[in-house]
């Protein structure tokens, strides 16, 4: 699965917005210059997120746009929705859509559902304001998985040793 460029853009350009405590307006072309969004790009994201109720729009001197509600209100999944729409990994679970060689003997269809959901809960988890974060250093790749180890000096337990007849992980 990938996000369209559009997505990867939007949550981008949200970041950089969150980054202004979502109280001061920025203007679209200030977030394209923070960014390197394409100008019209940023334009056309500012007034389709606005629509979808995430960013708040002034006009006049000391307008811009804003967070509608606290980054911390604001997941992914909120962001590549007002995007993209509704996440499915598959079209075949879109209402209307009967253009699968396979409808009608696809035993996998109606579970996905509970992939789709399973994805969007997973991108639900992950606020604006977490994103507004730099991550430390983990693993040897920027951005990689942290752990709550990372954070401190000790040692996570080995994988083979035993405790309570478990493994610990």
């Amino acid at each position: 699965m990938r996000l369209s460029n559009l997505a990867d853009y939007a949550v981008v350009l949200m970041s950089a917005a969150a980054r202004q405590c979502g109280s001061v307006p920025i203007h679209a072309g200030m977030l394209a210059e923070q960014t390197g969004i394409p100008g019209p790009t940023a334009q056309k994201l500012v007034s389709g997120l606005a629509r979808a109720g995430l960013l708040v729009a002034s006009r006049g001197s000391g307008g811009g746009v804003r967070l509608a509600r606290p980054a911390a209100a604001i997941s992914v999944a909120d962001i590549i929705e007002a995007v993209e729409g509704p996440i499915a990994l598959t079209a075949c679970v879109a209402e209307g859509r009967h253009d699968c060689s396979l409808e009608g003997s696809c035993k996998v269809q109606p579970h996905w559902g509970v992939v789709n959901g399973a994805v969007r809960g997973a991108l639900a988890e992950i606020s604006l304001a977490s994103l507004s974060k730099p991550l430390p250093h983990a693993g040897g790749v920027w951005g990689g998985p942290v752990s709550d180890t990372a954070f401190t000096n000790t040692p996570s337990p080995s994988p083979s040793r035993k405790r309570e007849g478990r493994i610990e992980a």
